[in-house]
């Protein structure tokens, strides 16, 4: 006899909340739902491997997925442990708890472990009415005589006696349209949720038989087949693993028709069990540079998919990874969609960065050229770790490679640091845009003189993080700017020319002054220590902070330099010479002239006079 109950409390706004608005999209209910079937078959192979009751039962564990078109009908079975009519009721009839989550608190110490369960059945199952208008559960418990159907459009529920030879679970939707209808969606969705569950899972699929001798024609038949592969090829050890086995599976979560440049492959034993499988791309993402990229990790519970759009998974500086992330025992808030921050995935994390960062330092030691060929595609990404407070910096500082002013190609700090000279105590970069510009920029006319190497920094990124770096190795890292020669210079002996000189400029330089940095060149441009060099101005301004007030630079002078000799002695060409000081500065340092007929003016006037 069919027995109506009503939801309990707030159930219905749930249900809303449920269906609305909780899920992303909306084929997720079939991952739900077969991952409650491998949850019952779970249940009832722990059962038959503890309990003497159960260990006769004689059964193939399977999932079953049947539609049709005409009737608007989707049908999951499984031959699991089943539902009997009090399980019905309290499973199907209340969002807060769970057969899943009663079950497990039968189990405790290392039964825990092995039982291999996973999620809240009584939470996921209502994403099925995204889909569905009306739905029916029927079910037989293993061990039991009696079967019962459930029956609910959302807004009540419904329990009566039923007919069902074998044990296990029948789940009917009466879908609201065709949209999920077809074998080739449903082939698809299995395949992109549930490939790697531990139970094959069969469907009825349309089969072509080509035309025998003396036929004209082929025919259609229908058949049940196996569609998923029912095994996870990142819980597999990996002595029974090949390259190509894993340059396959790279090629299908990450649509790339190339190998990778390297997979990392780790499975985690202990407090916290895991596997990784994390895979380096050969060539770059499209969206690598934007702010709205896709994250390239997969994050599955138990070899059950859970979502491949959670940017938390990996910092940023790490999002050209590409992979599988499975955890065994990760708490989810209400359903599989929402990841929160919780203990175990921290640790995972962290794990996994350190991993990465590991695998990547081995790589640079032990093959040189194919860690160039990384560092080439994303070497500018991981260096964003070095912005903030990251507690892997010494990690990315080590991986980092520069370019120098003493020779070509790449180097480390940590060769840096090995052919540093004896009384150099710090170590020296420079930021721009332009590799050779910057090679050949006045402020490294002395620590060429002195033999002294400096970094050559010309990645955009390189003006915001270089400035928070401080040190490497107990051994400090600064700008050029900031280095002090020997040479000391008395101000007070050239203050006449120089108050001159920023006459001129008026309102174009913030100071004027003498140098020893200069060597060859009669002048050059550095900026106040609290403020941004050109370089790092270029970067906020792409950055969208367009409103930032005019900074100006710091004109340096040469006082060894002829020009700067003869202009002491020479007033009445003040004005002009100062001008071409400051804009032969600029052009060096890769700053636009505004005024460049004011500039090609005088230089032309003074060629003439020289001529």
């Amino acid at each position: 006899m069919e027995q109506k109950h009503e939801f309990q409390t707030e159930v219905s706004e749930l249900l809303h909340l449920m269906i609305h608005s909780l899920y992303s999209n909306k084929e997720i209910f079939l991952r739900e739902l077969i991952s409650n079937a491998s949850d019952a078959l779970d249940k009832l192979n722990y059962l038959c491997l503890t309990d003497d009751k159960y260990k006769a039962l004689s059964y193939t564990p399977k999932i079953n997925i049947e539609f049709n078109k005409d009737k608007k009908t989707l049908i999951i079975s499984d031959n699991g442990i089943g539902m009997d009519k009090e399980d019905l009721i309290n499973n199907l009839g209340t969002i807060a708890r769970s057969g899943t989550k009663g079950f497990l608190s039968n189990l405790s110490g290392d039964i825990k472990k092995d039982s291999n369960l996973i999620g809240q059945f009584g939470v996921g199952f209502y994403s099925a009415f995204m889909v569905a208008d009306k739905i029916e559960v029927m079910s037989k418990k293993a061990l039991t005589n009696d079967a019962n159907v459930w029956k609910s459009d959302a807004t009540n529920f419904s329990v009566e006696p039923a007919k069902m030879e074998n044990f296990g679970t029948k789940i009917t939707l009466y879908m609201k349209n065709d949209e999920f209808l077809d074998e080739y969606t449903l082939e698809n969705i299995i395949k992109k949720y549930s490939n790697h569950i531990p139970y094959p899972i069969f469907m009825d699929k349309s089969d072509y038989i080509p035309p025998k001798d003396g036929e004209k024609e082929g025919h259609t038949e229908i058949k049940n087949v196996q569609v998923n592969k029912a095994s996870a090829l990142w819980q597999m050890p990996k002595s029974t693993l090949k390259p190509t086995d894993y340059n396959d599976f790279y090629k299908q979560i990450s649509h790339d028709s190339k190998d990778p440049l390297l997979y990392i492959h780790t499975k985690a034993e202990g407090k916290i069990e895991y596997s990784t499988l994390f895979y380096i791309p050969s060539i770059e993402p499209f969206d690598l540079y934007r702010v709205d990229y896709q994250s390239g990790v997969k994050l599955y519970v138990k070899r059950v998919f859970i979502t491949d759009d959670e940017k938390e998974l990996l910092p940023s500086y790490l999002r050209f990874i590409r992979g599988i992330i499975d955890v065994e025992d990760l708490p989810l808030n209400v359903s599989r969609e929402i990841l929160q921050e919780n203990i175990i995935m921290q640790s995972v994390k962290e794990a996994s960065i350190k991993k990465i960062l590991s695998e990547l330092k081995n790589l640079k030691e032990k093959d040189f050229e194919k860690y160039l060929k990384f560092y080439s595609l994303f070497g500018k990404v991981l260096k964003e770790g070095l912005y903030g407070f990251t507690p892997y910096k010494n990690e990315i500082l080590d991986l980092a490679l520069f370019k120098s002013n003493k020779k070509d190609g790449f180097i480390s700090l940590k060769e840096y640091k090995e052919n540093m000279q004896k009384d150099q105590k710090e170590i020296y970069y420079i930021t721009g845009k332009n590799a050779k510009t910057l090679k050949n920029s006045p402020l490294l006319e002395n620590f060429n003189k002195n033999n002294i190497e400096v970094l050559i920094c010309d990645d955009e990124i390189d003006a915001i993080i270089m400035p928070m770096v401080y040190e490497y190795d107990k051994t400090p890292i600064k700008p050029v700017t900031s280095a002090e020669f020997k040479e000391e210079l008395n101000q007070d002996d050239f203050k006449e020319l120089t108050e001159k000189i920023k006459e001129a400029l008026k309102d174009e330089v913030k100071d004027v002054r003498v140098t020893s940095r200069l060597n060859k060149s009669a002048s050059c441009l550095v900026y106040d220590e609290n403020d941004p060099d050109f370089a790092t101005q270029q970067i906020l301004k792409q950055m969208g902070q367009d409103n930032l007030p005019k900074i100006l630079p710091i004109l340096e002078i040469n006082p060894n330099h002829e020009i700067i000799k003869k202009l002491k002695d020479n007033n009445m060409v003040l004005n002009d010479v100062a001008k071409v000081l400051l804009g032969v500065a600029k052009i060096q340092e890769g700053i636009t002239i505004e005024n460049t007929d004011e500039f090609t003016s005088i230089l032309t006037s003074f060629i003439q006079k020289a001529i």
